[in-house]
């Protein structure tokens, strides 16, 4: 259903005008490098919930994978549950207060520069800020294409303006206000989205009959199930798949674990911690961000596998038979052709706030991180001058290789390059994050071993085990003449599980086989 009113023009100018001012208003509050970076230390815990949230929940949440639980089913509420558990209840009681501490101890105003400080290793932070700029623009480039899909089935505008159109705006103001105004921002689109997702659950039931007829429903369309999903293991779209079956292996493994654990060592969101005064304020900032991550995920994956109940009675189709085959167009889909076209206007604002959270913390991370932690403190050994103009131009360098991948990346991609890129960072980053922390018989070696093994081991298993990328790749087939050098159910258990306890075990090893740390430097970094 394409909208051309004036009044939907009117609602959007309004929505950029007040998002431009938040931006203006971060731009005057930016005055330090400190406050580019880390917005000053002193951000309000509602304002850090909801950027925290909101840059947690793009559209690959709510397209991505709302588009996958139309075609997997409601075994991906788990991840809703991971996502509460590990991504605010860990992420913001374990992980957050520590962060916090010690970000100011040493005066560290990045992810990279926190845990390369904590060891003293210049290699750290470099390597890290590298990995973040080269992997984070296949994440932005799928949250671009997420907005900019539902701008082109809802506008009826061509994909590649939408995908420019979304840049730009988001560009101008990240550019120029920093963490301020990307904080302001995202408080403001996290707001939107809370009262979208809303009104698209009591929306969607409505449409139903209610919560017993919607689910009734979905339960009685088992039968319907494609012959390839059945054989995988799907056995109905409330109901968890087959245990140890293909499908079940993606769903537990790559989709629920991948994401599920790696929202805890994301650095876009752990650099949040290092916004706000006190441990207070963190805390405060979970009650916060409990209850808009539920709303965001489990309305998502809710509805997703409910479009299949509505699209059979209307047009006796499941929906990913009505999205042609890709995943990313089911919710764009089951929005324009279920709802009225004033929540239309509301839920493509939802997705515009959802798409330019994420994706101006997103620019932000990958600047910050080539920009101050590879090229300044790594390359150049910190004897460039003033941070911010090298962070402006790493924006736009890395702001044009998300575009570029947006458009050039395949259908059906948003759920499955989110795990890759989540699970990446969790083999990465998590066992160092952790043990510098945590243990402080960790070591400068040890990290550095966490953090090759971590990620070298992850990127192996992509490219060679793991059929879901390995074979469209082809590198293990040009290499070894064959789509995986290993078999059977290997093929399809995620990297996040082989990785990452082997970057722990090389951590601990690594760690009590050298020197321990100087006792003078762990009191800075522990100091209360």
């Amino acid at each position: 259903m394409a909208l051309d009113t004036p009044v939907l023009g009117i609602i959007i100018l309004v929505y950029l005008m007040v998002i431009f001012y938040l931006g203006w208003l971060g731009y005057k509050k930016t005055k330090e490098t400190e406050d580019y970076m880390v917005a000053g230390r002193k951000i309000h815990p509602y304002i850090l919930a909801l950027s925290y949230g909101a840059t947690f929940i793009s559209t690959s949440a709510i397209v991505g994978f709302g588009g996958a639980a139309g075609a997997l089913g409601m075994g991906l509420l788990w991840l809703a549950f991971m996502n509460i558990f590990v991504g605010i209840f860990i992420a913001f009681v374990v992980f957050g207060s520590k962060t916090r501490r010690m970000g100011l101890n040493l005066n560290a105003v990045t992810f990279p520069e926190l845990i390369g400080r904590r060891f003293q290793s210049r290699f750290i932070q470099g390597f890290s800020g590298a990995l973040i700029g080269i992997f984070m623009p296949l994440y932005a480039g799928i949250v671009l294409i997420g907005g900019a899909r539902f701008l082109e089935s809802t506008l009826s505008i061509n994909y590649d303006v939408a995908v420019l159109i979304l840049t730009v705006i988001v560009a101008a103001y990240v550019i120029t206000g920093g963490l301020i105004a990307v904080m302001y921002t995202d408080a403001l689109q996290g707001t939107l989205m809370f009262i979208g997702m809303v009104f698209l659950l009591v929306f969607t039931y409505a449409k139903l009959g209610g919560v017993t007829a919607a689910h009734s429903a979905l339960t009685a369309m088992n039968n319907l199930v494609p012959e390839s999903l059945a054989a995988g293991g799907h056995l109905g779209w409330t109901s968890m798949p087959a245990f140890g079956s293909p499908i079940w292996w993606t769903l537990v493994s790559t989709l629920v674990l991948g994401v599920g654990i790696g929202v805890v060592a994301q650095p876009q969101l752990a650099v949040r911690f290092m916004t706000v005064k006190n441990d207070t304020a963190l805390n405060r900032a979970a009650l916060v961000g409990g209850p808009f991550i539920l709303m965001m995920t489990g309305v998502a994956f809710t509805v997703g596998a409910l479009s299949n109940a509505y699209f059979y009675q209307t047009v006796g189709k499941i929906s990913v038979v009505v999205a042609g085959g890709n995943t990313d167009l089911i919710m764009p889909e089951f929005i324009n052709s279920a709802m009225p076209s004033t929540f239309v206007v509301l839920f493509m604002l939802t997705l515009l706030a959802a798409a330019m959270s994420t994706l101006s913390s997103q620019f932000h991370t990958m600047g910050t991180s080539i920009g101050h932690d590879f090229y300044r403190e790594y390359l150049k050994k910190g004897e460039l001058g003033q941070t911010i103009n090298i962070t402006k131009a790493a924006i736009a360098f890395t702001i044009l290789a998300s575009v570029v991948l947006a458009y050039i990346l395949p259908i059906s991609i948003i759920a499955r390059a989110t795990a890759i890129f989540f699970g990446l960072c969790a083999a990465a980053f998590l066992p160092m994050y952790t043990g510098a922390l945590f243990w402080k018989r960790m070591t400068k070696e040890g990290a550095i071993a966490s953090l090759l093994v971590g990620t070298f081991s992850s990127l192996f298993w992509l490219a060679f085990v793991h059929k879901s990328e390995a074979v469209p790749l082809g590198i293990s087939k040009a290499i070894f003449g064959v789509d995986t050098i290993l078999t059977g159910t290997w093929t399809v258990v995620d990297p996040i599980l082989v990785a990452t306890p082997l970057a722990f075990v090389v951590a601990i090893v690594v760690s009590l086989m050298t020197k321990p740390t100087p006792q003078e430097h762990l009191d800075t970094c522990f100091k209360k």
